[in-house]
């Protein structure tokens, strides 16, 4: 971990959650409503979150932990830590090249970061600057666009591909009506009003980043490079055609790791090792497709019972270190924490992320030595105990 000093703009962040006020405060209405938001009602988005609430720990104790570590192995490749960084699309549009900052900093600290295929910087230039990243892709039913963009992700040098394969249909997501966000944005005096009253952002993200590096563009999408912000309509790629066909179809050419993301059912699971898919990210797309969908990590066990040699992933709420560990002793073997480092980029850049995983690791050290395991591989559902249920 760096030993630099902490902003003084991260003193009172004490533990993940504590980054969305300020993140809310800084960034233009429009962009914190799209972060922030779920889908219709949100009970997707407040399940995830409610869903750890229902294990309660049973914890050891007399062992001695001092030689805990965080070390986690996933495709043959050993990580520092059990947790990672999520594809978030449109990073850049909230925090100063905010790609580069992610990647960098879990470079730095050894873990996972996946680049969103909706993201605003070049997946070479993210791949370059960060060579623990992934990439993830958004893609239709059309072999002319994926067998292009996955020989691109293949060129680049990325050694892991994840497809999202829970975006059949673009989301009913009122929230961002509500909150004026489009994409690509449209100018109007309503978003003019928003960005002039967090000047903060205005200057030191939105303009900071026309100036040195020209208007943020859609760069990974698999159709022209569009601008951020401007009339133009988006190219609407219709993905309820996406199928298995088209899973075995990159399984052929991508000669890496190739994961699934957005995979809830136990029969998918299996289609997907019958399938040769490396591993599966257990997820609700953090509470923004389906609403009233089942939490990820309610879903784990099943994904567990059916992944065979597949590595298990979840996102989707994990906010303290208590989840990574419930996570993992459900079935997952790694995770990955997406909007509180989002908003730490935002916030503080690369020292707000480095802060937020600092925060988040030395959390999971505590809870490890007051449940007596010494590593991720000990935190089995041995220590997990229903909430109501008997001992």
């Amino acid at each position: 971990m760096s030993n630099t000093a902490t902003p003084s703009c991260l003193k009172d962040i004490l533990c993940l959650e504590d980054f969305e006020a300020p993140a809310r405060a800084f960034l233009p209405r429009p962009i914190f409503g799209y972060i922030s938001g779920g889908v219709e009602t949100n009970a997707s988005l407040a399940g995830n979150r409610s869903a750890f609430s229902e294990y309660e720990f049973m914890p050891r104790v007399l062992v001695n932990t001092k030689a805990r570590h965080m070390k986690t192995t996933l495709f043959g490749r050993t990580y520092d830590l059990p947790f990672g960084f999520p594809p978030m699309g449109a990073t850049a549009l909230a925090a100063f090249r905010g790609d580069d900052t992610l990647a960098k900093v879990a470079a730095e600290l050894n873990t996972v970061m996946i680049q969103s295929g909706a993201s605003l910087t070049p997946m070479e230039h993210v791949r370059e600057v960060g060579p623990t990243a992934w990439f993830q892709a958004y893609l239709p039913g059309e072999p002319d666009i994926i067998v292009p963009l996955v020989e691109r992700a293949q060129a680049t040098g990325f050694e892991t591909l994840v497809l999202t394969v829970d975006v059949q249909m673009a989301a009913n997501r009122e929230n961002n009506v509500r909150a004026g966000y489009s994409s690509p944005l449209k100018p109007t005096l309503r978003l003019a009003w928003d960005c002039m009253m967090r000047p903060r952002w205005s200057l030191g993200t939105f303009a900071r980043t026309v100036m040195t590096h020209g208007m943020p563009h859609l760069e990974n999408m698999g159709f022209p490079r569009i601008p951020i912000l401007g009339n133009i309509e988006r190219p609407r790629m219709g993905r309820d055609g996406l199928n298995w066909e088209h899973v075995e179809l990159m399984r052929k050419i991508w000669k890496g790791n190739l994961v699934l993301k957005g995979v809830l059912s136990r029969h998918d699971v299996r289609i997907a090792r019958e399938s040769g898919v490396n591993g599966i990210m257990v997820s609700n797309h953090g509470g923004r497709q389906l609403d009233g969908t089942i939490s990820p990590f309610r879903a784990l066990p099943g994904a567990r019972a059916e992944a065979g040699n597949m590595a298990i992933m979840m996102d989707s709420g994990i906010r303290r270190g208590t989840d990574v560990l419930k996570a993992l002793a459900m079935g997952a073997d790694f995770v990955f924490v997406g909007r509180p480092f989002l908003y730490a980029a935002a916030i503080a850049g690369e020292a707000g992320v480095r802060h937020g995983a600092k925060l988040l690791r030395e959390e999971i050290s505590r809870n490890m030595a007051m449940l007596g395991v010494s590593t991720m591989a000990e935190m089995t559902k041995d220590f997990l105990v229903p909430r109501h249920g008997a001992i």
